[in-house]
């Protein structure tokens, strides 16, 4: 049972709210057809206060859902009308397919350019999404989740092998695919424990890759543990001990039966592809990142349209050098403008390194590692000529070399534009700053230079030709 309550700005979505309850619903579902007894009073009481809880916020929308155990159950009718009775609330229940749609529209939400195949894995069942555009989804709904396999009974291997490959095989074909997001918190335990096993350094779960090797070695360790061994290790929920092993032989019978070679954790599901249904199609076609960034700087900026003109001011800089992110450096580029006033309510003495930390672990979706650690690096170079973040070994495990550069230059960019400016949008159009050959050329319209090229403008602009590895000429 889940409680979310979620601010909206546009295309970029802010969890406000987050509180979980596992009641354990459907852990008597395979051998009674019936909801638990004692899962339905604790999720009663849950959802008793989270009724209470939503009082208060005055919320222009409230959905409630419920998927497998209560959809399966022969009690599942009597439950949702108790809900109603105790709560108010008016429960909808999704289908297999309804939950599985969702599933696939929750990673797009997340990630737009997402491929492949999405498995969201809950209590009771396994979802499986064809991911193809936002309209043409096509997802089953099979009996894998982990109460429905055996939890919270010790995991039986060869028998849990056995009946997730039945279940599998006639559907292998029709899922195959190299990418896999995996949707679920039994699955984001796993990526968490793969970090911790890796000594990963940036602990955001949301598009955390894994390998195919390692995501089966991952699967195969966990399947060994006992309750016990599982207890001892740091970071696992308390909760999940029980589950988690048949999670692990889920994940791995997938990876086999899929021909899975990338695992990608997404933390978006069901509740966000709610939300990316119910916004304007013209909303959906937008870059959650970009409008993450601008609604994170609005939150906390106080220079209206600086992002959007310094995009266009450094743009045309940027889009003559070689992509490093394929067709993704301008969509990183428009990102990174928006979070150029990111730093104004900061102290000065703290602002490059605290900017740094906001944008590395910011729960901003439509974005993979390397381009999370690529903007936290910008954000750092906006604010700070220093050449190292304060992190710069875990950034070197995510970044290349040429993309830290890359990064700096960027980041010297921004500045520049902010400081020759004074943050003043409409300063920067009175002034154009271009590659010349080997030179970075930096002009300023006719009787415009003594107030827009002075003595701190030539400081700023240095450091970004030296990021560029040009000469500067100013004039």
């Amino acid at each position: 049972m889940r409680l979310v309550i979620y601010r909206v700005d546009g295309r970029a979505l802010w969890t406000i709210y987050n509180e979980k309850v596992v009641a354990g619903l459907g852990k008597d579902l395979t051998a009674t057809r019936r909801l638990s007894p004692e899962g339905v009073e604790a999720a009663i009481g849950a959802l008793r206060r989270f009724r209470a809880a939503l009082d208060g916020w005055k919320a222009d929308e409230v959905t409630a859902c419920a998927t497998a155990a209560v959809r399966e159950a022969a009690d599942g009718k009597a439950f949702l009308k108790r809900v109603m009775d105790e709560t108010g609330l008016q429960v909808r229940v999704l289908s297999g397919e309804e939950e599985a749609r969702y599933a696939g529209l929750g990673v797009i939400c997340g990630q737009p350019d997402a491929e492949g195949v999405v498995g969201d894995l809950g209590g009771s069942s396994l979802e499986l999404v064809r991911l193809n555009g936002f309209t043409n989804i096509e997802g089953a709904t099979l009996p894998l989740g982990p109460f429905a396999l055996g939890a919270p009974k010790p995991l039986n291997l060869d028998r849990t092998k056995r009946l997730v490959d039945d279940h599998l095989g006639p559907l292998a074909k029709r899922y195959a695919s190299p990418e896999f997001h995996a949707v679920g918190g039994a699955w984001r335990n796993l990526a968490l424990l793969h970090m911790q096993l890796a000594d990963y350094p940036l602990h955001v779960a949301h598009q955390y890759e894994i390998s195919r090797t390692d995501g089966l070695e991952l699967a195969r360790f966990v399947q060994r543990q006992s309750r016990g061994s599982l207890e001892g290790i740091e970071g696992l929920s308390k909760k999940r001990f029980d589950t988690l092993p048949y999670a692990a032989v889920v994940l791995e019978r997938l990876i086999e039966r899929l021909g899975v070679e990338k695992v990608v954790i997404s933390a978006y599901g069901v509740r966000e592809g709610l939300l990316l249904e119910a916004m304007p199609p013209e909303v959906r076609q937008l870059s959650p990142l970009i409008e993450g960034c601008e609604a994170l700087a609005a939150h906390r900026g106080i220079a209206p349209g600086l992002g959007q003109a310094l995009e266009a001011w450094v743009g045309p800089l940027f889009e003559k050098l070689p992509p490093l992110f394929g067709d993704r450096d301008g969509v990183l580029l428009a990102a990174a403008c928006r979070l150029a006033d990111l730093g104004a309510f900061l102290h000065p003495d703290h602002r490059a390194d605290l900017a740094f930390e906001q944008v590395l672990r910011a729960p901003l979706a439509g974005m993979n590692h390397a381009e999370r650690a690529f903007l936290a690096n910008v954000a750092f170079a906006r604010h700070s000529a220093s050449p190292q973040p304060p992190d710069a070994t875990a950034v070197g495990r995510v970044l290349t070399p040429e993309r830290r550069q890359r990064a700096r230059a960027l980041g010297s960019a921004i500045r520049l534009g902010c400081d020759l400016s004074a943050r003043n949008p409409r300063l920067l159009e009175k002034s154009a700053v271009t590659i010349r050959g080997e030179r970075l050329s930096l002009t300023a319209l006719a009787g415009w230079e003594d107030m827009l090229l002075g003595e701190q403008t030539a400081r700023r602009a240095q450091a970004l030709a030296q990021a560029l590895k040009l000469k500067l000429e100013m004039g």
